[in-house]
């Protein structure tokens, strides 16, 4: 059974209070956009933990039932089949041509590397900015003094399955994984990634398919 994140604990706990309430509510209850939560309530919708309705809102379930069966289905997915292709940037990258990288790309994770493609570290869009206040020029700062580094760096492998990657993302609390295999003791070459927008595909792919 996926453990929910704090997050989704929020939105249900909210939910189950106060539903049924719209999406719009509960975005302004945790200060945050309709965006962001987008995939949270989707993820609890498939789970079978809410329901919503048009014009209505959402609802409370709670039916483990419903979530167990979602979880059994994201076991017989593999990541090599969802990953999608890395976005990477060399350690000696200057910060600012990191960020150019991240808008440019679309993405809020980069994935640091070696030549040889070897993962050596993970910047965020928060580490980014981190280095950006009170600095005056960031082409003079390499990415790395802003990553955090191997070994401290959640990885997932091809051969795992979507559940596994679904966990992980929630526990680790990312909102992206890179992909790996090992090429040496420790090592690890980046092949791919998976994001929480890749696992909330898979949960919309798996509605549409229960609805043939």
């Amino acid at each position: 059974m996926i453990e929910l994140s704090k997050r989704q604990l929020q939105i249900v706990a909210i939910v189950r209070d106060r539903g049924p309430i719209t999406g719009e509510r509960i975005a302004d209850e945790l200060s945050l956009t309709r965006a962001t939560l987008r995939p949270d309530l989707t993820i609890l919708t498939m789970a079978g933990i809410l329901d919503a309705r048009p014009r209505v809102g959402y609802f409370y379930i709670g039916d483990h039932r419903a979530k167990d069966m979602l979880a059994d289905l994201f076991r017989k997915y593999l990541v090599k089949d969802y990953k999608s292709l890395p976005v990477v940037v060399q350690e000696q990258t200057t910060v600012y041509d990191a960020v150019v990288t991240m808008f440019l790309e679309d993405v809020g994770t980069l994935f640091v590397v070696r030549e040889e493609g070897i993962l050596v570290g993970v910047v965020s869009r928060k580490d980014l900015l981190k280095v950006a206040i009170g600095q005056s020029n960031l082409h003079e700062f390499p990415v790395y003094v802003a990553m955090t580094r191997m070994p401290n760096i959640t990885t997932i492998e091809l051969e795992a399955t979507m559940y596994d990657a679904a966990r992980k993302l929630i526990e680790a609390e990312v909102d992206s994984l890179p992909v790996v295999k090992m090429v040496a003791d420790q090592q690890f070459e980046v092949v791919g990634r998976i994001t929480k927008t890749t696992i909330t595909r898979l949960v919309v792919e798996l509605d549409s398919l229960r609805n043939i």
